[in-house]
């Protein structure tokens, strides 16, 4: 099981260099990934300072060697997904291949989409997102190009250059589990990054038994000789106590999780109590 650390797009402290320098300290205290949201405004009545994840990813980019970086995840229906095509790969490059890009619906309450007049149906937003990532990939592969759907629509054109990673970037899917659709959607890509819905209605993080039958639902769902796929989940660990985290994290790891991602946030405190969590570094189990 891997480690993404997932910072605060807020900034540490309000001060997006700040998230920098914690994202470069993720990379030297052995974390195997960073990850950022993309929000332009979170809720009605929420005001806080953001920044935007790509650009704060390309001087992360610039200033780490090894570490992942993602975005988790981008809400591809209020994007141009031609221009989060170019940002990719040209990020791709930036980081010598060790981007993975995140993509889902959006919440139904996000600002990002409300406060601008962006679309606002779930099912609308859902095949704009199927559409995007047709469009992603079809740039992506450096080859001749065109797209007619009900959403977009794409001349014919070579997109250059091609990304560093082969045959494409990775792109995982975000979604709620059990609910079908998003799943479906998800097994079609390179892996699920999944919270919960539960029976009542209200969302919480995935249990490693959610995990076990996710993993069964994609055996079931992709093709015997797909390329090997992963599950993600977010969770939050203590800091100063190695063993309760340990505790917390190694029924995911048995249960057959890829990724662990510690929301490494505001909830910790200030940005030095974010620093001393990202310091100790991940809760690894064997």
């Amino acid at each position: 099981m891997r480690y993404g650390a997932t910072l605060p797009i807020t900034g540490v402290d309000g001060d997006v260099n700040q998230l920098v320098e914690l994202a470069v300290l993720a990379e030297e205290a052995g974390w195997d990934g960073v990850f950022v949201e993309d929000y332009i405004s979170f809720y009605a009545g929420v005001e806080h300072t953001l920044y935007d994840p790509w650009l704060a990813l390309a001087v992360i980019a610039a200033r780490t060697t090894r570490i992942r970086l993602g975005i988790t995840v981008t809400p591809l229906a209020r994007r141009r997904p031609w221009k989060v095509a170019r940002e990719a790969v040209t990020l791709d490059h930036l980081s010598q291949g060790r981007l993975i890009v995140g993509v889902g619906l959006g919440e139904q309450a996000d600002k990002s989409f409300t406060a601008f007049g962006e679309e606002s149906d779930l099912r609308r937003r859902a095949a704009m997102l199927d559409e995007g990532l047709d469009i992603l990939t079809g740039l992506w592969s450096g080859e001749p190009f065109s797209y007619h759907g009900e959403h977009y629509q794409v001349e014919e054109m070579t997109f250059l250059p091609r990304p560093v990673q082969q045959p494409r970037i990775p792109i995982w899917v975000g979604g709620f589990w059990p609910r079908r659709r998003p799943a479906l959607r998800a097994a079609r890509w390179d892996g699920f990054c999944a919270a919960k819905v539960n029976p009542d209605g209200s969302f919480g993080n995935a249990t490693p038994d959610d995990i076990r039958d996710m993993r069964a639902f994609f055996a079931e769902h992709r093709a015997p000789d797909a390329p090997s796929y992963e599950v993600i989940t977010e969770g939050q660990t203590p800091g100063g106590d190695l063993a309760a985290a340990q505790a917390i994290v190694r029924p995911y790891a048995e249960a057959g999780l890829d990724w662990w991602m510690d929301f490494i946030g505001p909830g910790y405190g200030d940005g030095e109590a974010m620093r001393t969590r990202v310091r100790q570094g991940p809760p690894r189990v064997g």
